[in-house]
């Protein structure tokens, strides 16, 4: 089964300023803005960043095999990354791009979970499926 999330993860309030955009709360203050066609640019990302960090998040399985981006602007700019986990590479001890990048922004996981999990990412297949 496939897993596709491409979106922009940051404060909720600071993405719901942001014009037409649809957020998703996911919960510790925090939304994903999910960008179905890859429309944000690097640099409205560095606009949006000088009120609070955001994050441009990807990820795309398929069969259990995939890869994961994610880059934190902050201050008009790039704070982190971009980072980016291959397929077939080993998961690294800090974390995923993923949950490096929500850590950066303040994503706090409980006991035996990553930031990832901690804002149920997973709890979607697609990208699309947020928006309904």
């Amino acid at each position: 089964m496939a897993y596709v999330l491409l979106g922009v993860v940051g404060g909720a309030e600071l993405l719901g300023r942001v014009s037409g955009a649809r957020v998703v709360a996911l919960g510790q203050g925090v939304g994903l803005l999910p960008d179905v066609r890859g429309a944000v640019s690097d640099g409205e990302l560095g606009a949006w960043s000088a009120a609070g960090a955001v994050a441009r998040v990807e990820a795309e399985f398929f069969g259990g095999l995939g890869e994961r981006w994610a880059t934190v602007w902050e201050g008009g700019g790039v704070a982190l990354g971009p980072l980016h986990l291959a397929e077939g590479e080993p998961f690294p001890a800090e974390g995923s791009p993923i949950s490096r990048a929500l850590r950066r922004l303040g994503v706090v996981a409980g006991a035996g979970e990553d930031e990832f999990a901690a804002l149920g990412l997973g709890r979607y297949r697609a990208t699309e499926d947020w928006l309904d």
